[in-house]
């Protein structure tokens, strides 16, 4: 009787793994699939609120402009430093934007204690897809957050930009020079 409850079990279990190698998924033929995201919300409540998050469309064509605009809303009193960007989750591997402007300007910008400042980020498409494209701001010691969000279904052919090699050898410069002073000045820390 042993003999046939082991036999049973290895037939069972080699039935499911083949089952799993062949790719059938028995659980998606029963229940049916769901996908969602989170949202970091922790930024937005306890120092820095993204209110009022527009978009100036929610289709467009490779090569083509989307604008996101809102306002950062400080909760603190003491001041800040962040950065803008965009951050965008996609079906496929791309995710590809190029910022055209920002507003504030700049890469790193004052958030006044208490303040509201208004935003807006203009990024070009470069590749087709469906994005869910959300407002990123990051705060210097704080971390980032983002806001609400909308999808975003992009059309067309991709866009190849040029790699810019002089700033990557610029990068790999700096990083030598910092390794070169680390061992130089703490050698028994890198070991």
């Amino acid at each position: 009787m042993a003999i046939i409850d082991k036999k049973l079990m290895v037939v069972g279990l080699g039935m499911v793994l083949a089952l799993g190698t062949l790719g059938f998924n028995w659980m998606e033929a029963i229940l049916p699939s769901a996908e969602a995201h989170g949202v970091q919300a922790q930024l937005q409540s306890r120092f820095i609120r993204i209110e009022d998050e527009t978009f100036n469309r929610q289709s467009l064509q490779t090569g083509e402009t989307l604008c996101l605009a809102g306002s950062f809303v400080s909760l603190v009193e003491r001041d800040l430093r962040g950065w803008n960007s965009i951050f965008s989750e996609s079906t496929n591997a791309g995710n590809r934007w190029e910022i055209l402007s920002r507003d504030p300007p700049g890469n790193v910008f004052d958030i006044p204690g208490n303040s509201e400042i208004p935003y807006e980020i203009c990024a070009l498409a470069l590749e087709p897809g469906v994005y869910h494209v959300h407002t990123q701001l990051n705060v210097a010691t704080v971390g980032p957050g983002l806001g609400p969000g909308q999808t975003v279904v992009v059309d067309g052919e991709f866009i190849l930009k040029e790699i810019p090699y002089t700033n990557i050898a610029y990068q790999s410069i700096i990083i030598g020079v910092g390794y070169v002073i680390t061992f130089a000045t703490r050698p028994w820390q890198v070991i």
